[in-house]
């Protein structure tokens, strides 16, 4: 494989070097892929919601702007980590942008009393919407999913997965029950 682009549009760029081990993954170290939020001004009051509903969170780095009345001066950018998973954020002034479902943040449960935890803190002050998907208040979409979904919509008997599909699109918040028992009334399909 080139080590430089040929999509006929572009021009040459290289790419770094293959790894020691031979595979063709760059030899890039101290490089990650980071989430990077976009704020009007509420920067700092969403880092510390976020960080106050899931585990391993905390609010790193927040760079202020010098202060004018002898207070903390504005937050324009930041660091925050929620579960593990470090996001950057920036105040950059309401320039139009804002949240789409294109892009949204899946909460894997382990069972109902999380489904309804994450659910219950973040749709406080947003909105709920279908299949497990909200809005919370600063407009950013999530998927708050238990896991049991996954099995029942891949059950290997279609009708049970069917079942269990179709009553999770009737649903806003994902309930465990109704899905099983869905799947359960279900009448058994051969092959």
């Amino acid at each position: 494989m080139s080590a430089e682009s040929t999509h006929p549009t572009s021009t040459p760029t290289s790419r770094p070097a293959a790894s020691p081990a031979g595979d063709s993954s760059p030899a890039i170290r101290g490089t990650r892929v980071q989430p990077c939020l976009w704020f009007d001004d509420q920067l700092e009051e969403a880092a510390r919601f976020y960080t106050g509903i899931f585990p391993r969170s905390s609010i790193g780095h927040l760079a202020r702007r010098p202060a004018t009345d002898g207070g903390p001066g504005a937050v324009y950018a930041g660091e925050f980590v929620l579960d593990g998973l470090a996001f950057r954020g920036i105040n950059g002034g309401p320039q139009h942008f804002s949240f789409s479902e294109a892009i949204s943040f899946s909460i894997d449960c382990g069972d109902q009393s999380e489904v309804d935890y994450y659910w219950d803190s973040l749709v406080d002050g947003g909105e709920e919407s279908m299949c497990g998907w909200l809005k919370d208040r600063y407009g950013i979409s999530w998927q708050v999913v238990p896991t049991r979904l996954y099995e029942l919509v891949s059950d290997p008997d279609p009708g049970r997965a069917q079942a269990a599909m179709q009553a999770m699109l009737q649903m806003r918040r994902i309930v465990v029950a109704d899905l099983e028992a869905a799947a359960d009334a279900a009448a058994p399909t051969t092959g």
